[in-house]
């Protein structure tokens, strides 16, 4: 979120960031949000009897902002399909690994544990299927042989605060083209970022 915020500032993106919500009152993200004069709101799940009534409010609270965008980030309830399908083709996510590889929690572990040899980040569309929407950009890092979850997602990070911007920018530009679960930029430009890649883009 605090790499959107600045990236959106910081390239005078043609867009606002409207609001940052959390669903736990003591976020560090609100403070920051709140420093940039962004408004802020707090929907707390634990007030609420089950995930649907939640979602409800959630809505109503992103609603009352107007966004033409919503963006996860660091958000880990899984919401319910009805919540999903009213913001579909409109709503992303990152999630730390290389999608369809490795959907759900621990995914550095799973990666290690797997043996695979390159791990990385997605920014995808959210469907009502956990991780699995069309795939929008995405960063990779080589696996090295001392890795461990903690190691990986530290390296990974910086990597992350790259392409997600880089992926709501192009949205705000109107320039991602979906085709049968196919997410492509037009015109066309690099949807894969490797941990080389990603840290030059960091240092400049």
């Amino acid at each position: 979120m605090e790499a959107i915020v600045s990236a959106c500032a910081a390239e005078g993106w043609p867009a606002r960031v409207a609001a940052v919500l959390s669903n736990r009152p003591d976020a560090e993200g609100l403070k920051f949000a709140a420093g940039h004069g962004v408004a802020t709101g707090v929907v707390d799940h634990t007030l609420y009897d089950d995930r649907a009534t939640f979602d409800a409010a959630l809505a109503a609270a992103i609603d009352a902002f107007a966004p033409d965008l919503v963006v996860l980030a660091g958000f880990m309830r899984i919401l319910t399909p009805g919540f999903v399908d009213k913001y579909a083709g409109r709503m992303l996510n990152i999630h730390p690994s290389l999608l369809p590889c490795f959907p759900g929690l621990h995914t550095h572990r799973q990666a290690i544990e797997a043996g695979v040899k390159v791990h990385g980040a997605s920014v995808h569309f959210v469907t009502p299927e956990l991780d699995h929407g069309p795939v929008i950009v995405q960063a990779a890092l080589d696996v090295l042989p001392d890795d461990t979850p903690e190691s990986l997602a530290t390296r990974l990070l910086p990597c992350e605060h790259v392409i997600y911007p880089r992926a709501v920018r192009w949205f705000i530009e109107d320039r991602l083209q979906v085709h049968a679960g196919v997410v492509r930029v037009e015109p066309p430009e690099s949807q894969l970022f490797t941990a080389f890649a990603a840290a030059t883009e960091v240092q400049s």
